[in-house]
Protein backbone atom coordinates (compact mmCIF):
# COMPACT_ATOMS: atom_id res chain seq x y z
CA UNK A 1 0.00 0.00 0.00
CA UNK A 2 1.19 3.50 -0.74
CA UNK A 3 -0.19 5.05 2.41
CA UNK A 4 0.41 3.74 5.90
CA UNK A 5 -2.66 2.31 7.62
CA UNK A 6 -2.94 3.32 11.26
CA UNK A 7 -2.76 0.34 13.61
CA UNK A 8 -5.10 0.15 16.59
CA UNK A 9 -3.65 1.59 19.78
CA UNK A 10 -3.26 -1.85 21.34
CA UNK A 11 -1.04 -2.98 18.44
CA UNK A 12 1.29 0.02 18.38
CA UNK A 13 4.87 -0.81 19.27
CA UNK A 14 6.21 1.24 22.18
CA UNK A 15 9.44 3.14 21.84
CA UNK A 16 12.30 0.70 22.53
CA UNK A 17 14.23 3.28 24.53
CA UNK A 18 14.05 3.72 28.27
CA UNK A 19 10.94 5.88 28.89
CA UNK A 20 12.84 7.89 31.51
CA UNK A 21 15.47 8.82 28.94
CA UNK A 22 12.78 9.60 26.40
CA UNK A 23 10.99 11.91 28.85
CA UNK A 24 14.20 13.91 29.25
CA UNK A 25 14.07 14.75 25.53
CA UNK A 26 10.60 16.28 25.75
CA UNK A 27 10.24 20.02 25.04
CA UNK A 28 9.89 22.47 27.91
CA UNK A 29 6.59 23.76 26.54
CA UNK A 30 3.09 23.01 27.80
CA UNK A 31 1.14 19.98 26.70
CA UNK A 32 -0.20 16.56 27.58
CA UNK A 33 1.88 13.46 28.32
CA UNK A 34 0.76 9.86 27.87
CA UNK A 35 2.04 6.84 29.78
CA UNK A 36 1.80 3.55 27.87
CA UNK A 37 2.14 -0.09 28.85
CA UNK A 38 3.95 -2.89 26.99
CA UNK A 39 1.04 -3.25 24.58
CA UNK A 40 1.07 0.41 23.64
CA UNK A 41 -2.13 1.09 25.58
CA UNK A 42 -2.40 4.51 27.20
CA UNK A 43 -2.79 3.87 30.93
CA UNK A 44 -2.40 7.44 32.21
CA UNK A 45 -2.80 10.95 30.78
CA UNK A 46 -1.60 14.13 32.45
CA UNK A 47 -1.11 17.82 31.67
CA UNK A 48 1.97 19.96 32.19
CA UNK A 49 3.20 23.52 31.87
CA UNK A 50 6.66 22.05 31.27
CA UNK A 51 6.45 18.65 29.58
CA UNK A 52 10.06 17.66 30.16
CA UNK A 53 10.07 18.54 33.84
CA UNK A 54 6.70 17.00 34.61
CA UNK A 55 7.11 13.75 32.68
CA UNK A 56 10.65 13.22 33.99
CA UNK A 57 9.47 13.64 37.58
CA UNK A 58 7.62 10.32 37.34
CA UNK A 59 10.94 8.51 36.97
CA UNK A 60 12.75 10.18 39.87
CA UNK A 61 13.72 8.37 43.08
CA UNK A 62 11.13 10.29 45.09
CA UNK A 63 8.37 9.17 42.72
CA UNK A 64 9.02 5.54 43.61
CA UNK A 65 7.63 6.25 47.08
CA UNK A 66 4.60 8.21 45.89
CA UNK A 67 1.53 6.19 46.84
CA UNK A 68 -0.47 7.76 44.01
CA UNK A 69 1.66 6.28 41.22
CA UNK A 70 3.86 3.52 42.63
CA UNK A 71 1.33 0.79 41.83
CA UNK A 72 1.20 1.51 38.10
CA UNK A 73 4.53 3.14 37.23
CA UNK A 74 6.25 -0.29 36.92
CA UNK A 75 3.84 -0.97 34.04
CA UNK A 76 5.05 2.02 32.01
CA UNK A 77 7.12 0.99 28.99
CA UNK A 78 6.75 4.09 26.84
CA UNK A 79 5.87 7.75 27.22
CA UNK A 80 4.66 10.20 24.60
CA UNK A 81 3.42 13.78 24.49
CA UNK A 82 1.27 16.24 22.59
CA UNK A 83 2.26 19.90 22.62
CA UNK A 84 -0.42 22.54 23.13
CA UNK A 85 -0.49 26.27 22.50
CA UNK A 86 -0.51 27.07 26.22
CA UNK A 87 -1.28 25.66 29.65
CA UNK A 88 -4.99 26.41 29.28
CA UNK A 89 -5.20 24.37 26.09
CA UNK A 90 -3.41 21.56 27.93
CA UNK A 91 -6.22 21.44 30.51
CA UNK A 92 -8.87 20.93 27.84
CA UNK A 93 -6.75 18.51 25.79
CA UNK A 94 -6.12 16.38 28.86
CA UNK A 95 -9.83 16.25 29.69
CA UNK A 96 -10.75 15.37 26.11
CA UNK A 97 -8.19 12.55 25.91
CA UNK A 98 -9.20 11.07 29.26
CA UNK A 99 -12.84 11.01 28.19
CA UNK A 100 -11.95 9.47 24.82
CA UNK A 101 -9.25 6.99 25.88
CA UNK A 102 -10.46 6.30 29.44
CA UNK A 103 -6.97 5.40 30.75
CA UNK A 104 -7.05 2.80 33.50
CA UNK A 105 -5.23 4.84 36.14
CA UNK A 106 -6.86 8.23 35.63
CA UNK A 107 -9.44 8.62 38.38
CA UNK A 108 -10.75 12.08 37.52
CA UNK A 109 -12.41 13.55 34.41
CA UNK A 110 -13.88 10.20 33.34
CA UNK A 111 -17.41 11.27 34.25
CA UNK A 112 -19.79 13.43 32.23
CA UNK A 113 -18.93 16.60 34.16
CA UNK A 114 -17.94 19.47 31.90
CA UNK A 115 -16.09 22.75 32.33
CA UNK A 116 -18.26 25.73 33.34
CA UNK A 117 -19.24 28.76 31.27
CA UNK A 118 -20.33 32.27 32.15
CA UNK A 119 -23.48 33.13 30.25
CA UNK A 120 -25.30 36.43 29.77
CA UNK A 121 -28.78 36.10 28.30
CA UNK A 122 -28.61 39.15 26.06
CA UNK A 123 -32.01 38.65 24.43
CA UNK A 124 -33.83 39.19 27.69
CA UNK A 125 -35.03 42.70 28.48
CA UNK A 126 -33.08 42.54 31.72
CA UNK A 127 -30.27 40.07 30.92
CA UNK A 128 -29.46 37.61 33.66
CA UNK A 129 -25.88 36.48 34.36
CA UNK A 130 -25.26 32.87 35.29
CA UNK A 131 -22.60 30.22 35.69
CA UNK A 132 -23.65 27.09 33.86
CA UNK A 133 -22.36 23.79 32.53
CA UNK A 134 -25.23 23.61 30.06
CA UNK A 135 -25.04 26.84 28.06
CA UNK A 136 -27.60 27.87 25.50
CA UNK A 137 -26.76 27.95 21.80
CA UNK A 138 -28.52 31.20 20.92
CA UNK A 139 -29.47 34.48 22.51
CA UNK A 140 -26.50 34.60 24.87
CA UNK A 141 -23.07 36.14 25.29
CA UNK A 142 -20.94 33.15 26.25
CA UNK A 143 -17.53 33.08 27.93
CA UNK A 144 -15.49 29.97 28.54
CA UNK A 145 -15.13 27.16 29.08
CA UNK A 146 -13.31 28.06 32.30
CA UNK A 147 -10.73 25.74 33.82
CA UNK A 148 -12.54 25.68 37.16
CA UNK A 149 -15.56 27.06 38.98
CA UNK A 150 -13.98 28.19 42.28
CA UNK A 151 -12.28 31.38 41.08
CA UNK A 152 -15.07 31.97 38.57
CA UNK A 153 -17.64 32.16 41.38
CA UNK A 154 -15.45 34.56 43.38
CA UNK A 155 -15.04 36.78 40.31
CA UNK A 156 -18.77 36.78 39.57
CA UNK A 157 -19.50 37.66 43.20
CA UNK A 158 -17.13 40.62 42.96
CA UNK A 159 -18.53 41.75 39.61
CA UNK A 160 -22.05 41.53 40.99
CA UNK A 161 -21.11 43.93 43.79
CA UNK A 162 -19.77 46.35 41.18
CA UNK A 163 -22.47 46.12 38.51
CA UNK A 164 -25.46 44.84 40.52
CA UNK A 165 -26.78 42.48 37.84
CA UNK A 166 -29.37 39.82 38.47
CA UNK A 167 -28.57 36.11 38.68
CA UNK A 168 -32.13 34.87 39.28
CA UNK A 169 -34.22 32.81 36.87
CA UNK A 170 -37.20 35.19 36.74
CA UNK A 171 -38.66 35.93 33.32
CA UNK A 172 -39.04 39.70 33.70
CA UNK A 173 -40.94 41.64 31.03
CA UNK A 174 -41.66 45.35 31.17
CA UNK A 175 -45.06 44.78 29.57
CA UNK A 176 -46.29 42.80 32.58
CA UNK A 177 -47.66 45.07 35.30
CA UNK A 178 -47.46 42.34 37.95
CA UNK A 179 -43.77 43.06 38.49
CA UNK A 180 -44.66 46.44 40.03
CA UNK A 181 -45.87 44.58 43.11
CA UNK A 182 -43.14 41.96 43.17
CA UNK A 183 -40.98 41.95 46.29
CA UNK A 184 -37.23 42.05 45.53
CA UNK A 185 -35.00 39.45 47.12
CA UNK A 186 -32.24 39.96 49.68
CA UNK A 187 -29.65 40.73 46.98
CA UNK A 188 -31.29 44.12 46.44
CA UNK A 189 -31.13 44.91 50.15
CA UNK A 190 -27.38 44.22 50.26
CA UNK A 191 -26.81 46.21 47.05
CA UNK A 192 -25.96 43.22 44.86
CA UNK A 193 -28.84 43.73 42.44
CA UNK A 194 -30.74 46.77 41.17
CA UNK A 195 -34.05 44.84 41.37
CA UNK A 196 -35.34 44.95 37.80
CA UNK A 197 -37.95 42.47 39.10
CA UNK A 198 -39.66 45.46 40.72
CA UNK A 199 -38.77 47.99 38.02
CA UNK A 200 -36.46 49.82 40.42
CA UNK A 201 -34.05 50.33 37.54
CA UNK A 202 -34.92 51.29 33.99
CA UNK A 203 -34.31 48.86 31.17
CA UNK A 204 -31.75 51.17 29.55
CA UNK A 205 -29.83 51.79 32.78
CA UNK A 206 -29.71 48.08 33.54
CA UNK A 207 -28.44 47.21 30.07
CA UNK A 208 -25.75 49.89 30.39
CA UNK A 209 -24.48 48.07 33.47
CA UNK A 210 -24.43 44.81 31.51
CA UNK A 211 -22.37 46.50 28.78
CA UNK A 212 -19.83 47.54 31.41
CA UNK A 213 -19.71 43.96 32.66
CA UNK A 214 -19.09 42.68 29.12
CA UNK A 215 -16.32 45.26 28.79
CA UNK A 216 -14.58 43.74 31.83
CA UNK A 217 -15.13 40.15 30.68
CA UNK A 218 -13.55 40.90 27.33
CA UNK A 219 -10.28 41.91 28.92
CA UNK A 220 -10.61 45.61 29.75
CA UNK A 221 -10.03 45.28 33.48
CA UNK A 222 -6.61 46.88 34.04
CA UNK A 223 -8.02 50.05 35.63
CA UNK A 224 -10.25 48.03 37.93
CA UNK A 225 -7.37 45.84 39.10
CA UNK A 226 -5.10 48.86 39.71
CA UNK A 227 -7.82 50.48 41.81
CA UNK A 228 -8.23 47.29 43.82
CA UNK A 229 -4.48 47.01 44.34
CA UNK A 230 -4.48 50.51 45.83
CA UNK A 231 -7.40 49.50 48.04
CA UNK A 232 -5.51 46.39 49.19
CA UNK A 233 -2.37 48.39 49.98
CA UNK A 234 -4.37 50.96 51.94
CA UNK A 235 -6.12 48.24 53.95
CA UNK A 236 -2.80 46.59 54.80
CA UNK A 237 -1.40 49.99 55.83
CA UNK A 238 -4.31 50.36 58.24
CA UNK A 239 -3.62 46.84 59.59
CA UNK A 240 -6.98 45.69 58.22
CA UNK A 241 -5.46 42.44 57.02
CA UNK A 242 -8.78 40.66 56.66
CA UNK A 243 -9.94 43.20 54.08
CA UNK A 244 -6.55 43.20 52.37
CA UNK A 245 -6.67 39.42 52.07
CA UNK A 246 -10.21 39.52 50.66
CA UNK A 247 -9.27 42.13 48.05
CA UNK A 248 -6.16 40.13 47.15
CA UNK A 249 -8.30 37.03 46.55
CA UNK A 250 -10.70 39.07 44.42
CA UNK A 251 -7.83 40.40 42.30
CA UNK A 252 -6.61 36.83 41.79
CA UNK A 253 -10.10 35.75 40.77
CA UNK A 254 -10.38 38.61 38.27
CA UNK A 255 -7.01 37.74 36.75
CA UNK A 256 -8.07 34.12 36.46
CA UNK A 257 -11.03 35.14 34.30
CA UNK A 258 -8.51 34.95 31.46
CA UNK A 259 -7.88 31.27 32.24
CA UNK A 260 -10.55 30.11 29.88
CA UNK A 261 -10.86 28.43 26.55
CA UNK A 262 -12.47 29.69 23.39
CA UNK A 263 -16.12 28.89 22.74
CA UNK A 264 -15.31 28.18 19.07
CA UNK A 265 -12.16 26.09 19.35
CA UNK A 266 -12.51 24.43 22.77
CA UNK A 267 -15.85 22.84 22.05
CA UNK A 268 -17.01 20.23 24.54
CA UNK A 269 -19.04 17.60 22.65
CA UNK A 270 -20.92 16.78 25.85
CA UNK A 271 -22.11 20.40 25.99
CA UNK A 272 -22.71 21.02 22.30
CA UNK A 273 -23.33 17.57 20.84
CA UNK A 274 -23.21 17.17 17.09
CA UNK A 275 -26.20 15.41 15.57
CA UNK A 276 -24.62 13.41 12.71
CA UNK A 277 -27.93 12.79 10.96
CA UNK A 278 -28.87 16.48 10.95
CA UNK A 279 -25.38 17.38 9.79
CA UNK A 280 -25.49 14.99 6.85
CA UNK A 281 -28.98 16.08 5.81
CA UNK A 282 -27.82 19.68 6.06
CA UNK A 283 -24.81 18.97 3.83
CA UNK A 284 -27.06 17.40 1.21
CA UNK A 285 -29.12 20.60 1.08
CA UNK A 286 -26.20 23.04 1.25
CA UNK A 287 -24.11 21.24 -1.37
CA UNK A 288 -27.05 20.30 -3.60
CA UNK A 289 -26.35 16.57 -3.49
CA UNK A 290 -28.75 14.07 -5.00
CA UNK A 291 -28.78 11.97 -1.83
CA UNK A 292 -27.67 12.23 1.76
CA UNK A 293 -23.91 11.54 1.97
CA UNK A 294 -22.65 8.68 4.12
CA UNK A 295 -18.86 8.88 3.78
CA UNK A 296 -16.69 11.97 4.27
CA UNK A 297 -12.91 12.07 4.07
CA UNK A 298 -10.85 14.99 5.37
CA UNK A 299 -7.26 15.91 4.42
CA UNK A 300 -4.71 18.22 6.02
CA UNK A 301 -0.99 19.01 5.74
CA UNK A 302 1.40 19.51 8.67
CA UNK A 303 5.05 20.58 8.86
CA UNK A 304 7.43 22.85 10.74
CA UNK A 305 9.20 25.33 8.47
CA UNK A 306 9.02 22.81 5.65
CA UNK A 307 10.55 19.93 7.61
CA UNK A 308 8.94 16.55 8.27
CA UNK A 309 5.99 17.38 6.03
CA UNK A 310 3.13 14.92 6.41
CA UNK A 311 -0.50 14.61 5.42
CA UNK A 312 -3.45 13.04 7.14
CA UNK A 313 -6.64 11.47 5.89
CA UNK A 314 -9.52 10.86 8.26
CA UNK A 315 -12.66 8.98 7.40
CA UNK A 316 -16.18 9.55 8.72
CA UNK A 317 -19.02 7.09 8.22
CA UNK A 318 -22.59 8.27 8.85
CA UNK A 319 -21.21 11.38 10.52
CA UNK A 320 -18.91 9.60 12.98
CA UNK A 321 -15.15 8.89 12.89
CA UNK A 322 -14.29 5.59 11.21
CA UNK A 323 -10.81 4.92 12.62
CA UNK A 324 -9.96 1.91 10.38
CA UNK A 325 -10.21 4.31 7.45
CA UNK A 326 -7.61 6.75 8.81
CA UNK A 327 -4.39 7.07 6.79
CA UNK A 328 -1.18 9.05 7.12
CA UNK A 329 1.33 10.03 4.46
CA UNK A 330 4.94 11.15 4.36
CA UNK A 331 5.27 13.77 1.66
CA UNK A 332 7.97 12.58 -0.76
CA UNK A 333 8.10 14.95 -3.71
CA UNK A 334 8.12 18.32 -1.96
CA UNK A 335 11.05 20.14 -0.38
CA UNK A 336 10.57 23.19 1.79
CA UNK A 337 7.27 24.93 2.42
CA UNK A 338 4.72 24.22 -0.30
CA UNK A 339 1.33 23.21 1.07
CA UNK A 340 -0.25 23.28 -2.38
CA UNK A 341 2.25 20.84 -3.87
CA UNK A 342 1.93 18.64 -0.80
CA UNK A 343 -1.84 18.58 -1.20
CA UNK A 344 -1.49 17.66 -4.87
CA UNK A 345 0.76 14.75 -3.94
CA UNK A 346 -1.49 13.30 -1.25
CA UNK A 347 -4.65 13.60 -3.35
CA UNK A 348 -2.88 11.94 -6.25
CA UNK A 349 -1.61 9.05 -4.14
CA UNK A 350 -4.90 8.48 -2.40
CA UNK A 351 -7.26 8.54 -5.36
CA UNK A 352 -4.96 6.86 -7.86
CA UNK A 353 -4.84 3.91 -5.48
CA UNK A 354 -8.62 3.89 -5.01
CA UNK A 355 -9.06 3.90 -8.79
CA UNK A 356 -6.45 1.21 -9.44
CA UNK A 357 -7.90 -1.08 -6.76
CA UNK A 358 -11.46 -0.33 -7.87
CA UNK A 359 -12.48 0.95 -4.44
CA UNK A 360 -15.36 3.29 -3.66
CA UNK A 361 -14.73 7.03 -3.50
CA UNK A 362 -16.04 9.01 -0.51
CA UNK A 363 -19.21 11.01 -1.00
CA UNK A 364 -17.43 14.20 0.12
CA UNK A 365 -13.74 15.09 0.21
CA UNK A 366 -13.03 17.97 2.62
CA UNK A 367 -9.76 19.88 2.30
CA UNK A 368 -8.52 21.91 5.26
CA UNK A 369 -7.84 25.38 3.86
CA UNK A 370 -9.08 27.98 1.43
CA UNK A 371 -9.22 28.37 -2.34
CA UNK A 372 -5.51 27.65 -2.81
CA UNK A 373 -5.64 24.23 -1.16
CA UNK A 374 -8.91 23.44 -2.94
CA UNK A 375 -7.48 24.31 -6.36
CA UNK A 376 -4.39 22.22 -5.65
CA UNK A 377 -6.59 19.21 -4.93
CA UNK A 378 -8.61 19.84 -8.09
CA UNK A 379 -5.40 20.06 -10.16
CA UNK A 380 -4.36 16.65 -8.82
CA UNK A 381 -7.63 15.07 -9.97
CA UNK A 382 -7.27 16.66 -13.39
CA UNK A 383 -3.66 15.48 -13.73
CA UNK A 384 -4.58 11.82 -13.15
CA UNK A 385 -7.78 11.99 -15.15
CA UNK A 386 -10.21 11.25 -12.32
CA UNK A 387 -13.55 12.93 -11.81
CA UNK A 388 -13.49 14.04 -8.16
CA UNK A 389 -16.24 13.32 -5.66
CA UNK A 390 -18.00 16.30 -4.09
CA UNK A 391 -14.90 18.40 -3.39
CA UNK A 392 -14.96 21.25 -0.86
CA UNK A 393 -12.61 23.13 1.45
CA UNK A 394 -13.23 24.80 4.79
CA UNK A 395 -11.25 27.94 5.65
CA UNK A 396 -10.73 28.24 9.38
CA UNK A 397 -10.77 31.98 10.04
CA UNK A 398 -14.26 32.75 8.74
CA UNK A 399 -15.40 29.11 8.48
CA UNK A 400 -16.17 29.59 4.78
CA UNK A 401 -16.93 26.65 2.49
CA UNK A 402 -15.38 26.83 -0.98
CA UNK A 403 -16.32 24.77 -4.04
CA UNK A 404 -14.44 24.42 -7.36
CA UNK A 405 -15.47 26.95 -9.98
CA UNK A 406 -17.50 29.08 -7.59
CA UNK A 407 -16.14 32.52 -6.72
CA UNK A 408 -18.46 33.05 -3.76
CA UNK A 409 -18.00 31.05 -0.60
CA UNK A 410 -20.80 29.42 1.37
CA UNK A 411 -21.24 30.88 4.86
CA UNK A 412 -23.39 28.93 7.28
CA UNK A 413 -24.59 29.82 10.74
CA UNK A 414 -22.10 28.93 13.46
CA UNK A 415 -24.86 26.79 14.94
CA UNK A 416 -25.55 24.94 11.69
CA UNK A 417 -25.38 21.16 12.11
CA UNK A 418 -23.81 20.89 8.64
CA UNK A 419 -21.03 23.35 9.49
CA UNK A 420 -20.34 21.75 12.86
CA UNK A 421 -19.98 18.34 11.22
CA UNK A 422 -17.50 19.75 8.69
CA UNK A 423 -15.60 21.43 11.54
CA UNK A 424 -15.44 18.09 13.32
CA UNK A 425 -13.94 16.41 10.24
CA UNK A 426 -11.55 19.31 9.62
CA UNK A 427 -10.36 19.49 13.24
CA UNK A 428 -9.89 15.72 13.40
CA UNK A 429 -7.76 15.73 10.23
CA UNK A 430 -5.71 18.60 11.67
CA UNK A 431 -5.19 16.78 14.98
CA UNK A 432 -4.18 13.56 13.23
CA UNK A 433 -1.73 15.34 10.91
CA UNK A 434 -0.12 17.21 13.80
CA UNK A 435 0.28 14.03 15.82
CA UNK A 436 2.06 12.24 12.96
CA UNK A 437 4.25 15.27 12.29
CA UNK A 438 5.35 15.40 15.94
CA UNK A 439 6.18 11.68 15.83
CA UNK A 440 8.45 12.09 12.81
CA UNK A 441 10.08 15.21 14.20
CA UNK A 442 10.91 13.50 17.49
CA UNK A 443 12.34 10.52 15.63
CA UNK A 444 14.51 12.76 13.45
CA UNK A 445 15.79 14.74 16.44
CA UNK A 446 16.59 11.53 18.31
CA UNK A 447 18.46 10.04 15.36
CA UNK A 448 20.51 13.21 15.02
Amino acid sequence: MIEDPVPPVSEQTPDPRDPAAKARTFPTTSGVYLMKDAGGNVIYVGKAKNLRSRASSYFSKDAANDARIRDWMPLVRDVDYIETADAIAAVFTEARMIKDLRPRYNKELKDDKTFPYLQIRTREEYPRVEITRKPRRKGVRLYGPFTGSKHLRVAVDLLQRLFQFRTCSLDIKSSEARWKWFRPCLLHSIRRCTAPCNFRVSRDDYRRQIKKLIFILEGKKEKLIKRMEREMTAAAGEFNFEKARRVRDEITALEKLDLRGDTKTDVQPEVFPIDPKKGLIGLRKVLGLAKTPRTIEGMDIAHLSGQDTVASLVSFLDGLPFKPGYRRFKIRSVEGIDDFASMREVVTRRFRRLRDEDEVFPDILLIDGGKGQLNAALEAFQAIGIDPPCLISLAKQEEEIFRPGESESIKLSRHSAALRLLQYVRDESHRFAQHYHHMLRRKRMTDE
